[in-house]
């Protein structure tokens, strides 16, 4: 097999100009003693307002500093934050029993009215997530630390979705401007935030899981990959995430560096436009699957940072079945391009986002080599990414390659998000997959849950929805003298338990 080379960036020097950094003396050592890590992201947050940006992943990671939701996912279960404990008096029915003795960082108690203002605030700004509570009735105070939801028809998704709902002060967190400086219950406080340029945190003293014992977080934007190793291999940088394939080695070698990978929520997927010929024929579909050679390819493009794919989701999500890949099989694909009546093959275009996702240019061309094998003609389609997502909300497009990651940990979010007739997100509709996966919202039996989508992405996979090439994995590199970092599955590390050690 032909190996697939990659696209090595060219190495950027970092300059004050670019990182602000470069006066500063080397993160961990502020020169008082206390502990100072400073973390570059792959992306930056634009804003803090978590209700309205509620799917970001980078407004995701700096709130959660900040801010803290009823429950989180650790492990593949639902663990309690700022909840205690949960129960179902019947289907329709959660109650919450909150944690007690929690305070907001300006000395205010926690209740159960700041959940219901959270929660209102957020629907009322009709964000990304609302459908996720499209059953609920009710949500309400009963006391000061009970809090009472009641749907429509059982929802056993509720536990997963309010992970990403993030908590603030009833009366304030409606005020104008609060989310230039948001006030929360979590381990940092907001010094200082400049969308898109920099985002200074101080710790809680008085954060009720114990303060952190770093006195300072510092989410620094440095646009460029090549720019953030440097500010890593220079002491200037505590911690970079998101590393992309071909940038691996030179971290790798590193002295006084510590890399990791550990399983991600995120994974690509390239859709078909069921509403365009040929892709209205499954047999089209499973052709293009068959004419791929993923293990080659993914082993070539990604080396450990990702795996060839088992379901239409990642591995590690609540729900995700796993399945058999798709043979690579290439006289098979010409095979059922034949018995569609397409012995010549055709001609097609995919379009991605620039930038889209780690190697997806050399991913896309990759595949578009493969289908030339079999007779299919692929006219690639980069687009900048505001081009980008219009057309792809307009089904603009023959095929659609991109990067998606299960933002709540848990397999609805995906699968009943997307596949659903009524998302009307890529023109395929089934009624049976609708039945499957809607009684797996229905459910609060997490077993009978994982059956259920364990048909449904069957379904998706016999069917050919799209192809699903890889799962991803996360990677992290942090400074040895950083202690206690983890990478989660989420992608939106936390910082609360971590230190620095003296250099």
């Amino acid at each position: 097999m032909r190996k697939r080379k990659l696209v090595v960036a060219a190495l950027v020097a970092v300059t004050t100009l670019a990182t602000g950094l470069s006066a500063c003396s080397p993160a961990g050592e502020p020169g008082s003693g206390d502990q100072v890590l400073r973390y570059a992201p792959a992306m930056f947050p634009v804003s803090l307002d978590t209700h309205k940006y509620a799917g970001e992943e980078a407004v995701q990671t700096a709130i959660q500093q900040i801010l803290e939701p009823l429950v989180r996912v650790d492990n593949g279960k639902i663990v309690p934050v700022l909840a205690a404990s949960w129960q179902n008096p019947d289907p329709n029915t959660w109650v919450f029993t909150l944690r007690e003795g929690v305070k907001f960082s300006d000395g205010t108690p926690f209740t159960a009215k700041d959940v219901v203002a959270s929660y209102q605030r957020h629907q009322k700004l009709e964000g990304p997530l609302v459908p996720l509570y499209a059953s609920v009735k009710t949500f309400e105070a009963t006391d000061d630390l009970t809090l009472t939801v009641k749907t429509s028809k059982p929802l056993g998704t509720l536990l997963s979705s309010l992970t990403l709902l993030f908590i603030g002060p009833a009366g304030k967190i409606d005020a104008e401007g609060f989310f230039a400086k948001p006030i929360g219950t979590g381990p940092f406080t907001v010094t200082s935030f400049q969308p898109d340029e920099k985002l200074e945190l101080a710790a809680n003293p008085s954060y009720w899981d114990g303060a952190p014992e770093l006195a300072k977080l510092e989410f620094v934007n440095i646009p460029e990959v090549a720019g953030r190793i440097t500010g890593l291999e220079n002491g200037e940088v505590d911690v970079l995430t998101q590393i992309p394939p071909d940038q691996v080695a030179e971290v790798k070698d590193s002295q006084g560096i510590t890399y990791a990978t550990t399983p991600s929520w995120t994974y690509y997927f390239d859709w078909f436009n069921h509403k365009r010929k040929p892709f209205d024929d499954p047999r089209v579909r499973q052709a293009m699957w068959h004419a791929l050679n993923l293990q080659g390819t993914v082993k070539d493009l990604f080396g450990d940072l990702a795996t060839v794919a088992q379901a239409p989701l990642a591995q590690g999500v609540i729900g995700a079945p796993k399945l058999a890949p798709y043979a690579y099989d290439p006289a098979k694909a010409k095979q059922l391009l034949a018995q569609a009546g397409l012995p010549n093959g055709f001609t097609t275009s995919m379009q991605w986002p620039l930038e889209g996702g780690p190697n997806i240019r050399a991913l896309a061309q990759a595949m578009i080599s493969d289908w030339a094998k079999i007779g299919v003609k692929v006219q690639p389609l980069e687009k900048e990414r505001a081009q980008w997502l219009e057309d792809f909300g307009k089904l603009n497009w023959d095929m659609n390659l991109q990067t998606n990651v299960s933002g709540t940990g848990d397999a609805d979010y995906t699968l009943a998000r997307l596949y659903i007739c009524s998302a009307k997100r890529n023109g395929y509709c089934n009624p049976a997959l609708d039945k499957l996966l809607l009684d797996a919202r229905t459910s609060i039996d997490q077993a009978a849950r994982a059956k259920l989508y364990a048909d449904a992405g069957q379904i998706i996979w016999k069917d050919a929805v799209g192809i699903f090439p890889a799962d991803l994995a996360s990677n992290s590199a942090h400074r040895d003298r950083v202690r206690n970092f983890v990478m989660p599955p989420s992608g939106r590390p936390l910082f609360a338990k971590v230190t620095v050690a003296a250099s």
